[in-house]
């Protein structure tokens, strides 16, 4: 259903597991970012209404998200601390040129961005789920994994209707699928959500 092209390695999840104070963070962090995101995109796109009331929907569930993660970090008697950079997310940015671009052709790529953040995040929950030991981290990334895969339909389904008639969405997102598999082979070592 995700359509990304390299999947992550199961390892992984024992790096993770080996820190999990350390992905407890960043996930938090993980989860304001996208509930700011559908904020900006409210603020940046105010005339779609549909997209509006969904994007209202999503900041509220991505905070509740937030408030959840944070929660699990207190009951093991440790602090948010500082917000970690996500350097995954800044390179597969550079896939969209920001220049010579339209506004709706803006948001289309806003979409498909937020689309490949999700997928991956979806993915990486499931590898959690399926591989720690801690059984209620591993069900609680099960429910998130479904979250997310209801995240990523609802921005690839906004980037085909509102992008159809302006260009090949899937042709965009087939060519960022790619670009994302480059990406994420430099990662999988560390202890972030994307790392």
């Amino acid at each position: 259903m995700l359509k990304l092209q390299l999947p992550t390695d199961p390892k992984w999840a024992n790096v993770a597991e080996g820190n999990i104070k350390e992905i407890l963070i960043d996930h938090a962090f993980c989860e304001q970012k996208a509930a700011s995101n559908a904020i900006s995109i409210i603020t940046k796109y105010p005339e779609y209404s549909e997209l509006v009331e969904a994007m209202s929907a999503l900041a509220i569930e991505e905070m509740e998200h937030f408030r959840t993660v944070h929660e699990k970090i207190t009951e093991r008697g440790w602090k948010l601390g500082r917000e970690r950079k996500d350097n995954y997310v800044n390179e597969i940015a550079k896939f969209f040129n920001k220049s010579g671009h339209n506004r709706e052709e803006t948001l289309v790529h806003k979409l498909l961005f937020a689309a490949m953040i999700e997928a991956r995040s979806c993915e990486r929950f499931k590898v959690l789920s399926d591989n720690i030991d801690d059984n209620e981290l591993a069900e609680f990334y099960l429910d998130l994994m479904i979250s997310e895969a209801n995240h990523y339909t609802m921005f690839l389904k906004f980037a085909h209707q509102y992008g159809d008639a302006i260009c090949d969405v899937d042709a965009i997102w087939n060519e960022f699928l790619k670009f994302e598999a480059e990406v994420i082979k430099n990662y999988g070592t560390q202890e972030r959500i994307h790392g």
